[in-house]
This record gives C-alpha cells, sequence and structure tokens, in this order.
C-alpha cells in the first residue's frame, strides 16, 4: 500500500479537508495521518476516526496493520 491511496481514498471522502498522510514505517503496512475536515465539526474523537475507517474501508481489513490517527475539525 502507498501513502497515496490512502490520501486518494480520504480526498474522495473529504474533498476539502487538510490531509497529511506518511509512512511509520517502510513497511506499506503502518502509517499516520492528521485530517482536519469540516465533516468532523461537532463530533467528538470517536466519531471523527470512525468517519476516517468508513472512508478507508477495506484497506483497515486487509492492507493496513497501524494507523496513527489525529483528527480535528476545521
Amino acid at each position: 500500500m502507498e501513502v497515496s491511496e490512502i490520501e486518494e481514498r480520504l480526498k474522495t471522502a473529504f474533498p476539502d479537508a487538510n490531509i497529511d498522510v506518511g509512512a511509520l514505517k517502510k513497511d506499506g503496512r503502518h502509517f499516520y495521518c492528521k485530517i482536519a475536515a469540516k465533516e468532523f465539526s461537532g463530533l467528538n474523537k470517536v466519531q471523527q476516526h470512525q468517519l476516517v475507517y468508513k472512508a478507508l474501508g477495506d484497506y483497515l481489513q486487509n492492507d493496513l496493520h497501524a494507523l496513527a490517527l489525529q483528527t480535528d475539525s476545521l
């Protein structure tokens, strides 16, 4: 899995968001993601993370081993 694949999915789900995705390890399975999106407004952190997980869909089940996630609303 590539950083660009994660970014594409997130940009599709959150088109106006500020997104920073990178690799934690060079194994294609450990990543970090910082995302600030207007869709997160009024939601708690668990709900924000759930929206990100939904956007990533099957990547979370099949390809990602770890995702260090930070979310915030715009």
